[in-house]
């Protein structure tokens, strides 16, 4: 299996986007996504010039119902344009 990309937060939520998630506001320095149809939402950290730990993508992805493969392809898909 490939590995998850090391990437800035920016990066990994235009991915979640593309899977149907928004975002509805910015707490300090946390996205808070939603999603029409969801009971609960995903926060993804925003640290100046760190990268997205593996492990919190990783429930990141879980919690959004999909698959590493199914992440990879729209994180990586948004990457070409």
């Amino acid at each position: 299996m490939p590995r998850l990309p090391r990437a800035k937060a920016e990066e990994h939520v235009k991915a979640f986007e593309r899977a149907g998630w928004k975002v509805v506001r910015v707490t300090g320095s946390h996205y808070i996504l939603a999603k029409e149809g969801q009971d609960f939402h995903l926060t993804i950290p925003f640290h100046k010039g760190r990268d997205v730990k593996v492990g919190l993508l990783k429930g990141l992805i879980r919690d959004a119902g999909l698959t590493n493969e199914a992440y990879l392809d729209l994180f990586y898909r948004q990457k070409k344009r």
